[in-house]
Protein backbone atom coordinates (compact mmCIF):
# COMPACT_ATOMS: atom_id res chain seq x y z
CA UNK A 1 0.00 0.00 0.00
CA UNK A 2 1.38 3.50 -1.18
CA UNK A 3 1.60 5.74 1.72
CA UNK A 4 1.77 8.72 -1.00
CA UNK A 5 -2.08 9.88 -1.15
CA UNK A 6 -3.65 9.17 -4.61
CA UNK A 7 -4.95 12.73 -5.29
CA UNK A 8 -1.44 13.84 -5.61
CA UNK A 9 0.02 10.98 -7.93
CA UNK A 10 -0.90 11.81 -11.76
CA UNK A 11 0.32 8.18 -13.38
CA UNK A 12 -2.66 8.87 -15.85
CA UNK A 13 -3.32 12.09 -17.55
CA UNK A 14 -5.94 14.04 -16.71
CA UNK A 15 -9.15 14.56 -19.01
CA UNK A 16 -8.48 16.96 -21.86
CA UNK A 17 -4.53 16.60 -22.07
CA UNK A 18 -2.85 15.53 -25.17
CA UNK A 19 -0.77 12.12 -24.51
CA UNK A 20 2.23 10.67 -25.79
CA UNK A 21 2.05 7.11 -25.01
CA UNK A 22 5.24 5.22 -23.22
CA UNK A 23 5.42 3.22 -26.38
CA UNK A 24 6.27 6.43 -28.31
CA UNK A 25 9.31 8.33 -29.61
CA UNK A 26 9.59 11.70 -30.75
CA UNK A 27 12.27 13.19 -32.38
CA UNK A 28 12.21 17.33 -33.22
CA UNK A 29 9.65 19.88 -32.02
CA UNK A 30 6.56 19.82 -29.94
CA UNK A 31 4.20 22.84 -29.86
CA UNK A 32 0.99 21.95 -27.87
CA UNK A 33 -2.25 24.44 -27.50
CA UNK A 34 -3.06 22.11 -24.40
CA UNK A 35 -2.10 20.13 -21.39
CA UNK A 36 0.53 17.49 -22.85
CA UNK A 37 0.89 14.36 -20.87
CA UNK A 38 4.74 12.69 -21.91
CA UNK A 39 4.86 9.33 -20.74
CA UNK A 40 6.99 8.00 -23.96
CA UNK A 41 10.65 9.49 -25.34
CA UNK A 42 10.95 12.57 -26.31
CA UNK A 43 14.22 14.51 -27.66
CA UNK A 44 14.23 17.83 -29.66
CA UNK A 45 11.99 21.16 -27.79
CA UNK A 46 8.59 21.55 -26.28
CA UNK A 47 6.87 24.00 -25.86
CA UNK A 48 3.27 24.38 -24.32
CA UNK A 49 2.89 28.15 -23.46
CA UNK A 50 0.13 28.39 -21.63
CA UNK A 51 -0.58 25.30 -20.65
CA UNK A 52 0.72 22.30 -18.01
CA UNK A 53 3.26 19.77 -19.19
CA UNK A 54 3.81 16.62 -17.27
CA UNK A 55 6.52 14.33 -17.87
CA UNK A 56 4.59 10.46 -16.70
CA UNK A 57 6.70 8.12 -14.36
CA UNK A 58 8.04 6.39 -17.83
CA UNK A 59 9.01 9.94 -19.42
CA UNK A 60 12.01 10.55 -20.53
CA UNK A 61 12.87 14.09 -22.34
CA UNK A 62 15.90 14.82 -23.54
CA UNK A 63 14.64 18.39 -24.82
CA UNK A 64 14.43 22.30 -24.08
CA UNK A 65 10.92 22.93 -22.35
CA UNK A 66 8.85 26.05 -22.38
CA UNK A 67 5.49 26.05 -20.61
CA UNK A 68 3.09 27.49 -17.96
CA UNK A 69 3.36 24.77 -15.15
CA UNK A 70 6.25 21.39 -15.58
CA UNK A 71 5.22 18.09 -13.38
CA UNK A 72 8.11 15.91 -13.91
CA UNK A 73 7.79 12.27 -12.50
CA UNK A 74 9.75 10.69 -14.86
CA UNK A 75 13.34 11.85 -16.58
CA UNK A 76 14.17 15.10 -18.10
CA UNK A 77 17.34 16.36 -19.33
CA UNK A 78 17.29 19.95 -20.66
CA UNK A 79 16.60 23.12 -19.97
CA UNK A 80 13.10 23.98 -18.43
CA UNK A 81 11.66 27.63 -18.16
CA UNK A 82 7.74 27.44 -16.57
CA UNK A 83 6.31 30.93 -16.09
CA UNK A 84 4.17 29.72 -13.15
CA UNK A 85 6.04 26.90 -11.40
CA UNK A 86 7.55 23.36 -11.72
CA UNK A 87 7.28 20.36 -9.54
CA UNK A 88 9.80 17.59 -9.25
CA UNK A 89 8.73 14.51 -7.82
CA UNK A 90 9.85 11.95 -5.25
CA UNK A 91 11.27 9.88 -8.23
CA UNK A 92 11.80 12.28 -11.03
CA UNK A 93 15.25 13.31 -11.92
CA UNK A 94 15.94 16.49 -13.65
CA UNK A 95 18.93 17.43 -14.98
CA UNK A 96 19.54 21.08 -16.63
CA UNK A 97 19.39 24.44 -15.44
CA UNK A 98 15.57 26.05 -14.55
CA UNK A 99 13.98 29.58 -15.25
CA UNK A 100 10.11 29.47 -13.17
CA UNK A 101 8.35 31.88 -10.83
CA UNK A 102 7.63 29.30 -7.91
CA UNK A 103 9.30 25.45 -7.45
CA UNK A 104 8.83 22.54 -5.66
CA UNK A 105 11.07 19.33 -4.89
CA UNK A 106 10.14 16.50 -2.86
CA UNK A 107 12.42 14.69 -0.44
CA UNK A 108 13.82 11.74 -2.65
CA UNK A 109 13.84 13.82 -6.27
CA UNK A 110 17.35 14.22 -8.24
CA UNK A 111 18.15 17.76 -9.42
CA UNK A 112 21.39 18.46 -11.23
CA UNK A 113 21.63 22.22 -12.21
CA UNK A 114 21.11 25.72 -11.43
CA UNK A 115 17.43 27.10 -10.27
CA UNK A 116 16.58 30.97 -11.29
CA UNK A 117 13.48 32.32 -9.75
CA UNK A 118 12.04 34.73 -11.72
CA UNK A 119 8.68 37.12 -10.84
CA UNK A 120 5.77 36.08 -12.46
CA UNK A 121 4.97 38.87 -15.33
CA UNK A 122 2.22 41.15 -14.45
CA UNK A 123 -1.04 40.98 -15.39
CA UNK A 124 -2.93 42.59 -17.98
CA UNK A 125 -4.69 44.59 -15.14
CA UNK A 126 -1.97 46.28 -13.96
CA UNK A 127 -0.65 46.86 -17.00
CA UNK A 128 -4.12 48.70 -18.15
CA UNK A 129 -3.76 50.52 -14.83
CA UNK A 130 -0.56 51.58 -15.94
CA UNK A 131 -1.42 52.29 -19.00
CA UNK A 132 -4.29 54.52 -18.54
CA UNK A 133 -2.09 56.23 -15.11
CA UNK A 134 -0.73 59.28 -17.23
CA UNK A 135 -3.41 60.05 -19.02
CA UNK A 136 -5.24 60.72 -16.14
CA UNK A 137 -2.16 62.02 -14.33
CA UNK A 138 -2.51 64.57 -17.40
CA UNK A 139 -6.15 65.18 -16.66
CA UNK A 140 -6.07 66.67 -13.23
CA UNK A 141 -2.81 68.78 -14.08
CA UNK A 142 -5.16 70.32 -17.19
CA UNK A 143 -7.49 70.86 -14.38
CA UNK A 144 -5.33 72.30 -11.74
CA UNK A 145 -4.09 75.33 -14.68
CA UNK A 146 -7.55 75.75 -15.35
CA UNK A 147 -8.27 76.25 -11.46
CA UNK A 148 -5.73 78.26 -11.23
CA UNK A 149 -6.63 81.06 -13.88
CA UNK A 150 -10.50 81.31 -12.40
CA UNK A 151 -10.06 82.21 -8.90
CA UNK A 152 -13.89 81.38 -8.19
CA UNK A 153 -13.78 77.66 -8.74
CA UNK A 154 -10.43 77.52 -6.40
CA UNK A 155 -11.92 76.57 -2.46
Amino acid sequence: MSSMPPARFEAEPRGGAATIGKAVKVVGQIFSREDLYVDGEVEGTVEALEHKLTIGPNGIVRATIKAREVVALGTIQGNVEATEKIEIRKDAKLTGDIRTARIIIEDGAYFKGSIDIVKPEPGKGVAKAQASSPAAQAAPAANASAAASSPEIKR
